[in-house]
């Protein structure tokens, strides 16, 4: 069985940075590293335990060619922040002819709420524009943290359009959508 639900994706664009980076937040080891051609059941992991709750759906039903040609693409990087010792967070970065796109930026869930998020957005960011893009997009939708599009906006992203569309989800993933606000 199946159930539907509506979604209001916005798409976000940003210039080339210029402006503060949110400090590092106390409390905590953190490093940032780059996982050069990121093992395909790690990087299973890291996408299932942060996109679970908001229901990423688009890569986890993907066979291991289908998820390598998307992830061991020439031009994407997957970055990892392990907290603590432990993986905390990742963000994945599609280096296109034009722009930049920020495809995955999430948290594990007992992240959230500790200040990392505006701290490791900065990060990715200043790593998107690295490169010499003038341009970097994100996409958030109604079935994300709550405080995404907020925090996107803070640190510079510019909504360009909004979509409503409708998933049609799993019954597991439709339990999951149960508790969440409507769009």
């Amino acid at each position: 069985m199946s159930r539907t639900v509506d979604v209001v994706v916005t798409r976000l664009e940003r210039a080339a940075p210029a402006g503060i980076t949110p400090p590092q937040p106390a409390g905590f080891r953190l490093a940032l590293m780059r996982a050069e051609h990121i093992p395909l059941h790690f990087y299973r992991y890291l996408y299932g335990t942060v996109g679970r709750p908001w229901l990423w759906l688009e890569r986890a039903g993907l066979d291991d060619a289908a998820l390598a040609e998307r992830v061991h693409k020439e031009g994407v990087e997957v970055w990892v922040l392990y907290g603590n010792g432990s993986p905390a967070a990742f963000f994945e970065l599609d280096f296109g002819a034009d722009a930049v796109t920020l495809v995955y930026f999430g948290l594990f869930p007992e992240w959230i709420g500790r200040r990392v998020g505006p701290w490791l957005l900065a990060n990715a960011i200043q790593e998107g524009f690295s490169r010499g893009a003038q341009l970097m997009r994100v996409s958030t939708c109604t079935l994300d943290h709550p405080a995404a599009l907020a925090m996107y906006q803070r640190l510079g992203f510019v909504p360009v359009s909004r979509e409503r569309t409708t998933l049609v989800l799993s019954e597991e993933a439709a339990g999951h959508a149960a508790a969440l606000p409507p769009p």
